[in-house]
């Protein structure tokens, strides 16, 4: 079995940089055998990311260009490049582009696959309804 080789995988202010085709996903860690998974994502203007609760993974948050806010628990936190961000599992956050948009890299555990198996004899079935 061979060493995994480290390698440069993208530039994240390149990426930053791109204003065409909008707010998109623009680069995510998809190599194998990985244990984190990261995303690098981009905000158009005054767009957001809804508030949601991440239970079981704690996030760090990289502001790589552009601007926008952080909500969570009643507070604004203001977002500019360069902002590292740490967003604790069991959090609630939402996201604000700013005027010149937002652009970020996350990066978190790699949550595991979804296994497929047997149920135990006598196990339940999903509730209807």
């Amino acid at each position: 079995m061979e060493s995994p080789v480290p390698s440069v995988l993208c530039d994240v202010v390149a990426l930053a940089a791109d204003a065409s085709g909008g707010a998109a996903v623009r680069w995510k860690l998809a190599e194998s055998g990985r244990q984190l998974d990261a995303n690098v994502v981009h905000l158009t203007a005054g767009q957001r990311v809804d508030a949601h609760r991440e239970p079981d993974l704690d996030v760090l948050l990289l502001v790589l260009s552009g601007d926008g806010t952080l909500e969570s628990a009643g507070r604004d936190e203001a977002l500019t490049a360069g902002g590292l961000v740490w967003l604790p599992h069991g959090s609630t956050r939402a996201l604000v582009a700013g005027a010149g948009g937002l652009s970020y890299l996350t990066v978190h555990r790699r949550r595991p696959g979804m296994q497929i198996g047997t149920r135990p004899p006598g196990a339940a079935g999903p509730e209807a309804g």
